[in-house]
């Protein structure tokens, strides 16, 4: 049989051990292929082992995990030979929802092994890569809050997230930036930046992607809404009329740049939050990332 490295996040707390870890290999064997199972603890156990992989030549490495473990070991394989598989064992599973890889185990097995490679976009900002999508201000406030809570309180990581979403409504912090995007320059007062890698639909299908092969990065900024006028924005959002919406600025590049007087700034890259030094440096890296896809 042909050999498959196959890392898993451990970290998560879901038991991926013990019967849950044979069976998976039981899965992959059933398709014709031995798997080299890491359990991983840690992103940086699971980036070490993705670069062991490449650095062995291994012509697949499959990921399994939400959408943050998919980005800790495509950050190892972009830009080189080694073709990424995903098990979309998050909560959101953006990534995979967008390339429609199968949500459900034994199909996403049957993918890695049987589907076709495709070629995709990858964003990035002052050297750390996303998949889907970058954001400064309101959002990565929350997510610190929600993971300080998870922490020391406790908490489960949806009542963590509504008291965090809560707080931050309540101090309602504005950011001042300036925007150099296709040559101009913006400067905004707002509570919100929003990158996302490729272009983000409105409507009913809010919060997918059509496509992530187009080598564009797609700039959504509110311009000093209220709280309510946030409300309005999730509105036209939904009925997908977000680009008719007043002071909302929706543009798309291959690259751009924000500055901000901050000597630092939280960013947050597929929901993981780092502290970064301005100016942040965005750009698309075009077909960088070979992904494993449903052949049909």
């Amino acid at each position: 049989m042909d050999k498959i490295v196959v890392i898993v996040n451990a970290g998560a707390g879901l038991g991926y051990c013990g019967g849950w870890t044979a069976a998976l290999e039981e899965k992959f064997r059933s398709q014709g292929v031995e798997p080299d199972i890491t359990l991983a603890k840690s992103g940086d156990e699971m980036i070490a082992r993705a670069e062991r992989a490449v650095k062995e030549g291994a012509p697949v490495v499959v990921a399994g995990g939400g959408d943050g473990t998919i980005n800790a070991v495509a950050s190892v394989l972009a830009g080189t030979e080694t073709r990424l598989g995903v098990l979309p064992l998050g909560t959101l599973n953006h990534f995979a929802k967008d390339l429609k890889i199968p949500l459900e185990l034994d199909e996403a097995v049957a993918n890695v092994v049987h589907g076709k490679p495709g070629k995709v976009d990858v964003g990035e900002v002052n050297g750390r890569i996303f998949l889907n999508n970058s954001s400064l201000g309101i959002y990565p406030d929350i997510v610190r809050d929600r993971e300080q809570q998870q922490k020391h309180l406790g908490r489960g990581k949806w009542p963590a997230f509504g008291r965090a979403l809560f707080a931050a409504l309540r101090r309602f912090p504005f950011l001042s930036v300036r925007l150099k995007i296709n040559g101009d320059e913006h400067l905004r007062r707002t509570p919100f930046v929003f990158i996302g890698n490729n272009e983000y639909l409105q409507g009913l299908t809010l919060g997918a992607r059509e496509r992530l092969d187009s080598g564009k990065l797609c700039l959504y900024v509110a311009q000093k809404p209220t709280r309510l006028g946030l409300l309005r924005y999730a509105a036209h959002a939904l009925f997908g009329k977000l680009q008719e919406a007043r002071d909302f600025d929706v543009l798309s590049a291959s690259s751009l740049e924000i500055e901000t007087r901050h000597h630092h700034l939280r960013v947050a890259t597929d929901g993981e939050v780092t502290l970064m030094k301005p100016p942040l440096c965005y750009r698309s890296r075009a077909a960088a990332l070979s992904v494993i896809v449903p052949a049909v």
